[in-house]
């Protein structure tokens, strides 16, 4: 299936590319190591490229991918832009090495897919990449970046995923448009929208997947609501092999490092934003 069907063709990459002095700025941050005092220095750069920017998006490689990022509203796409090779290097280079022929990762909360474009870009033609994003206009610029590089493996799904099918409502932060949760209490000024939802065993068994390699959830502290129903209904045969989940231990409603030692994961990394286990 076109993961782009019925979207409009987007313009070729490189129409957004950055030139002249903000061309320069991105690559002085690029350049800077991921150090307390490189991470200041991108900081302090990045300030004046984003006025130059005015709110435009960019074309950029990342993660050895072409990306299109509209960095004036979204974290993750401002890390794309400025510091691409800190982002989430640690998760990133675990998965990597999970990566086989036939690999099968399911990206939930995919914002502009740069993990299911990272994996669809060293797994071969035989792999399937779910990206799956509930924020409508987060959901076009990830189709958009699939498109941008012709990634047959990847499939987007416009939907949010929940312990329960059907309507929901999902808050949106202000600031920080990537960032979503279907948490019932919003805070921080987060607008409400109305998506569908699916349960992640039912996505699996629409989609036939005999397995999980792997998966990433990064879903506003909603891990929990979604994981607990999986393992409650899921055969063994479904567990992902390896799960990167965003770390929200202040706002999960279960304790979710418990369910996953319960079911057989240990925890083999932790970085700022995200937890990583491993099965078996």
């Amino acid at each position: 299936m076109d993961p782009a069907q019925g979207m409009d063709e987007v313009e070729p990459f490189g129409t957004y590319a950055p030139r002249g002095f903000l061309r320069r700025l991105v690559e002085m941050t690029r350049s800077f190591p991921d150090t307390w005092l490189g991470r200041r220095g991108v900081i302090l750069l990045r300030r004046p490229a984003m006025a130059m920017l005015g709110g435009r998006p960019a074309d950029v490689e990342a993660l050895g991918v072409h990306v299109r990022v509209r960095p004036d509203n979204n974290i993750c796409e401002k890390r794309l832009l400025f510091a691409p090779a800190s982002f989430d290097a640690v998760e990133l280079s675990i998965l990597e090495k999970h990566i086989r022929p036939g690999f099968i990762f399911l990206d939930v909360g995919a914002n502009v897919g740069a993990y299911a474009l990272f994996a669809a870009a060293r797994a071969d033609a035989t792999s399937r990449i779910l990206a799956i994003e509930p924020q409508p206009s987060m959901y076009d610029r990830l189709v958009a970046n699939i498109q941008l590089n012709d990634f047959p493996t990847i499939k987007a799904m416009e939907c949010a995923v929940a312990d329960r099918t059907g309507d929901l409502t999902l808050f949106i932060d202000v600031k920080n448009s990537g960032e979503s949760s279907v948490k019932i209490v919003a805070v921080g000024g987060a607008e409400p929208i109305k998506v569908a939802a699916k349960r992640l065993l039912d996505i699996v068994r629409e989609e036939g997947f005999p397995r999980l390699d792997a998966g990433k959830l990064d879903v506003g502290g909603a891990e929990g609501l979604i994981l607990d129903p999986f393992f409650a209904d899921a055969p063994e045969s479904l567990y992902p092999g390896l799960l990167i989940v965003e770390n929200g231990t202040g706002r999960w409603q279960i304790d979710l490092v418990d369910l996953l030692d319960r079911h057989g994961y240990r925890k083999v990394a932790e970085t700022r934003l995200n937890l990583v286990f491993e099965r078996g």
